[in-house]
């Protein structure tokens, strides 16, 4: 009987009955019941055991992303590095693409190689099959969400408001004049979800017309290829918020005889590298990515030190204003 053969009778990782063993505080009155229950079932010798045990902690922390080609999702995973790594922690990142068998596998991956902690960055995370897989494998190790949130003890979220945030921004388009406002979606996800909310909300306060939602990849040549389509199809548009910046910087170069700002407004979403070196310069919502990065590392430290922290956190955003509207 070793402690992994403890751990999977419990439902739990080795570092779990590591810690119950040693006598370590943050594990959960029934699951230290259980497990000592199970080492005194099976005569089990801890003094033995622990022996081949690493003793010390590990100072590691898996951080996870969908994707590491998109921009502000690495910049969200190299600030958690860099600011993990002034605290003496040592950072394994992976990108687990979208399937969500593979986000499954690289979270296992994470609890084998015994990380202390996981940073979870991006809404595509708020999956049932993670909230599962979390909770199977990793039910006392300390997660972290960006831009997203699981109703699970041991998770903490923090979530940018870009549900109002885009609600500003069919605002901003209001002020300048703007009366025929269309909304461009990049992908389906939870946070995408919430910024077509805002939208449509934004729309309804002003009274205008429910105007439409178009569909477009990720990538700068997509919002070309949209924005032409829109145009086309509807010359009187006056207005188009996009979900993500390098689809605006695309609708931002236009070929139709219409001026920007002038003739029409563009706005997107990020405040990302695109949107500075776009020409002309893009508006974009900011929802402080930096700041979700820097949070994220003090709620997860907090975690794992025992400290109260708070399990969900609501950032603000706002709008950076340039050339484009």
């Amino acid at each position: 009987m070793t402690i992994y053969d403890i751990a999977t009778a419990a439902g739990v990782s080795a570092s779990t009955v590591s810690r119950v063993i040693n006598h370590k505080s943050g594990i959960r009155k029934e699951t230290r019941e259980k497990i000592e229950k199970l080492i005194e079932e099976y005569n089990y010798s801890p003094i033995v055991a622990a022996r081949g045990l690493v003793m010390q902690s590990s100072k590691m922390i898996g951080i996870l992303l969908v994707d590491i080609r998109v921009v502000h999702h690495i910049d969200n995973a190299f600030a958690i590095e860099q600011e993990l790594a002034k605290r003496g922690y040592c950072s394994i990142i992976m990108s687990t693409g979208a399937d969500e068998a593979n986000i499954g596998s690289c979270i296992r991956q994470l609890e084998q190689r015994r990380v202390e902690g996981i940073a979870l960055i991006g809404s595509m995370f708020m999956a049932k099959s993670t909230y599962h897989t979390i909770k199977t494998y990793l039910p006392d190790i300390p997660v972290v969400i960006i831009n997203g949130y699981l109703d699970l003890p041991n998770v903490t979220g923090i979530i940018a408001d870009e549900e109002s945030g885009v609600t500003d921004c069919v605002a901003l388009l209001a002020r300048k004049g703007r009366k025929n406002i269309v909304y461009v979606n990049d992908a389906d996800s939870p946070a995408n979800r919430n910024k077509r909310k805002g939208f449509l909300a934004g729309i309804r306060a002003l009274g205008y017309p429910q105007n439409k939602i178009y569909e477009a990849a990720t990538s700068y040549a997509s919002g070309y290829e949209i924005t032409k389509d829109i145009l086309r199809e509807d010359p009187s548009v006056d207005g188009i918020i996009y979900s993500v910046d390098i689809t605006a910087t695309g609708g931002a170069l236009l070929e139709s005889g219409r001026k920007v700002p002038e003739d029409i407004s563009v706005i997107g979403v990020d405040n990302s590298i695109y949107a500075k070196i776009s020409y002309p310069q893009l508006t974009s919502l900011d929802n402080n990515a930096e700041s979700q990065s820097k949070l994220a590392v003090d709620l997860l430290i907090k975690a794992l030190n025992n400290e109260p922290h708070e399990r969900s956190v609501l950032l603000k955003t706002h709008i950076v204003e340039r050339e484009t509207t």
